[in-house]
């Protein structure tokens, strides 16, 4: 078979380089992935080789539908199912009790793995097509700004996968909520496209874990990710930062709704001109790119609400800000 163009949607050469053991950059309504068959150690130990990523760092495992999780986990509790049933396909992994079927590579090790149907209907019908499980984590170099578009991840891994199924931009825009059936009760180990209190509806007992500097029980946990290369600080209130700080000339506002007056408008951006969480959420990762490669010396972001997905967005800013945060 002759490979196309390394962006397209031939799902019969995606699926073809999947079987061979090669990585492919699928969509998801969340972010693109980095894609390889997760019963093949060596396909995955590549996975973690292109992204640079520590082998401590679990991977996410997508499946194309809720009666797949049985041949993958050992137990699925009837919480777990329920969630499965509300939000499959979506922006949604639980982690559960793995089987031996699914490499320690894949869980870093640990007894579990972190399941998801992703609500993609090209990567549904790949995932169809291969039969394959597919571990995919972000499609990114590992703790850089997470790839919303098809060009995000060509620009940065390009000359090192196989193909990028082009799915066009990710209409959620940060990563799924993780939550754990692991443990003695349900854990929210990340937050992410749904709103916490959605889950909470259905489990009200749910608790929260969220950062780990080491050895995290899922992705997304360490207290650094999701980072540009310009600096960034995150505060809760840009107009007393200003007054009180001495900034580089070449400083942007990344504000979450309204502009603030007194700065140049040329050096502002606003997630969400509607001012909802939503909006934003689909913007932060693909603007952080676009001002990480616009000659800034610091970016200064400010908080979204806590709201909907403001904490998830909040989440994110933290751990690219990490040690460089302030109220």
């Amino acid at each position: 078979m002759s490979a196309p163009a390394l962006i397209g949607t031939d799902l019969d050469y995606a699926a073809h380089c999947l079987q061979e053991g090669k990585l492919v950059a699928i969509p998801t309504e969340t972010v693109y992935g980095l894609a390889g068959n997760a019963l093949n150690t060596a396909a995955v130990a590549q996975i973690f080789l292109v992204k640079g990523r520590p082998h401590f760092d679990p991977l996410i495992v997508h499946i194309p539908d809720i009666d797949s999780v049985e041949r993958y986990a050992v137990t699925f509790p009837a919480e777990a199912r329920l969630l499965a049933e509300r939000f499959w396909p979506g922006p949604l992994t639980l982690v559960l009790p793995k089987r031996d079927i699914i490499p320690d590579l894949v869980s870093a090790g640990g007894p579990t793995v972190a399941l998801r149907v992703p609500n993609h209907p090209l990567t549904l019908e790949l995932l169809r097509k291969t039969g394959l499980p597919l571990a995919a984590p972000s499609a990114n170099p590992f703790g850089y700004i997470s790839p919303t578009r098809p060009e995000h991840v060509a620009a940065q891994l390009g000359d090192r996968i196989s193909y990028i199924l082009d799915g066009g931009p990710c209409n959620i825009g940060l990563e799924s909520t993780v939550v754990s059936f692991a443990g003695e009760r349900p854990e929210i180990l990340r937050l992410g496209g749904l709103d916490p209190e959605e889950i909470q509806q259905l489990i009200p007992e749910l608790s929260f874990s969220l950062r780990q500097s080491a050895n995290p029980m899922a992705p997304g946990q360490l207290d650094k990710h999701y980072a540009p290369s310009t600096r960034l600080v995150l505060t809760g209130n840009i107009r007393q930062y200003l007054a009180q700080h001495q900034l580089p000339p070449k400083t942007v506002l990344m504000m979450f709704h309204h502009r603030v007056p007194e700065w140049p408008a040329e050096q502002q951006v606003v997630l969400s001109t509607s001012g909802t969480t939503i909006e934003a959420a689909q913007h932060l990762f693909a603007m952080m790119r676009e001002l990480d490669s616009s000659g800034f010396d610091l970016i200064l972001a400010e908080q979204a609400p806590e709201t909907g997905l403001g904490p998830a967005i909040n989440d994110r800013l933290h751990r690219a800000s990490y040690q460089e945060s302030s109220t």
